[in-house]
C-alpha cells in the first residue's frame, strides 16, 4: 500500500474497491494502450467508498512515472466506477524543467537588432525620471524612466568585466581621464567610464573606463631615440681615381 501522499489521517481502505485491481485495469485499458500500464503497484484509500490504483507506467520517455486509477461506488453497490486516471510523476521521475515565461528566459545575447522586446513595467533597472536626482531632461532628452541606483550598479560591474577582458597592456602612463578625446557620461556611470572618440584608437565609438590607457592619448608622444645603427661618414678615395676624358 503506498503512503496517503495528503498527509491526511489514514482512511480505512473499501474492501471492495481494493480488491477490483482486475475490474479497474480493465476499464482503464479502454483508454490506456497496453504496452503503456505495468504492474499494479498498489493502493490509497482517499475517503468513504474512494481509492485510488497505482499502476506502472512503461509509456516512453516518462520514466519513474506511475498511472493513478481512482474508483469509487455508490452504497450497497458493488459495482466500481472509474472516476479519474492521471499520469503522475513518482520519486526520481523525469520531469520538464519548471516553466519559466518567455520575457523571463530571454538573455542579451538572444536579441538581436531587429527584435522588439515586450514592454516591462515593472523593472528594478529603472525607475521614474521625476524620482531620480535629475528630476526631468533637457532637450534632445524626454526619457519617462532612467537607470535606478540597482541599474547603475549592475552596469558598473558589467562594463568593469567587459573592460578588464579588453585590456591591452601599453606603456603610456596617462588615463582616459586626462584625454581630450573622451566624451563624458551624463549619468553617475560617467566617474566611472567614457566614450572615446578618437579614430587613431582602437577603441573609437567604444565605452572605456577613465583609468584605461593606449597609445593614441590626446596629450602623449613618442619619445624619441636614437638611430639604432652606427652613423659612419663617408669616406673617398682620391689616390685612385681615373680621369675619362679631358673638358
Amino acid at each position: 500500500m503506498l503512503e496517503n501522499e495528503k498527509n491526511e489521517p489514514a482512511v480505512a481502505a473499501d474492501k471492495i474497491l481494493k480488491d477490483a485491481v482486475k475490474e479497474t485495469l480493465e476499464i482503464v485499458l479502454e483508454v490506456v494502450e497496453p504496452n503503456e500500464i505495468g504492474e499494479h503497484l498498489g493502493y490509497r484509500a482517499d475517503g468513504e467508498r474512494l481509492l485510488t490504483h497505482f499502476f506502472a507506467a512503461n509509456k516512453a520517455g516518462y520514466q519513474g512515472w506511475h498511472w493513478a486509477v481512482t474508483v469509487s461506488r455508490v452504497p450497497r453497490a458493488r459495482r466500481v466506477t472509474v472516476s479519474e486516471i492521471d499520469l503522475l510523476p513518482g520519486k526520481g521521475a523525469l520531469l520538464a524543467p519548471e516553466w519559466v515565461p518567455w520575457e523571463e528566459r530571454l538573455r542579451p545575447s538572444d536579441v538581436s537588432p531587429s527584435d522588439v522586446l515586450p514592454y516591462r513595467q515593472e523593472d528594478s533597472r529603472l525607475t521614474l525620471i521625476r524620482d531620480s536626482k535629475y528630476g526631468s531632461d533637457e532637450p534632445p532628452l524626454s526619457r519617462v524612466r532612467t537607470l535606478s541606483q540597482e541599474g547603475i550598479d549592475t552596469a558598473r560591474t558589467r562594463w568593469h568585466r567587459r573592460s578588464r577582458a579588453k585590456v591591452n597592456k601599453t606603456d603610456s602612463k596617462s588615463t582616459c581621464a586626462s584625454c581630450g578625446f573622451l566624451v563624458a557620461l551624463r549619468s553617475e556611470l560617467g566617474d566611472s567610464f567614457g566614450v572615446c572618440s578618437n579614430e587613431w584608437s582602437g577603441h573609437d565609438g567604444r565605452l572605456v573606463p577613465l583609468t584605461y590607457a593606449c597609445g593614441a592619448h590626446s596629450e602623449t608622444d613618442v619619445q624619441e631615440t636614437g638611430s639604432q645603427w652606427n652613423v659612419v661618414p663617408p669616406r673617398v678615395n682620391e689616390l685612385d681615381l681615373e680621369i675619362i676624358s679631358d673638358l
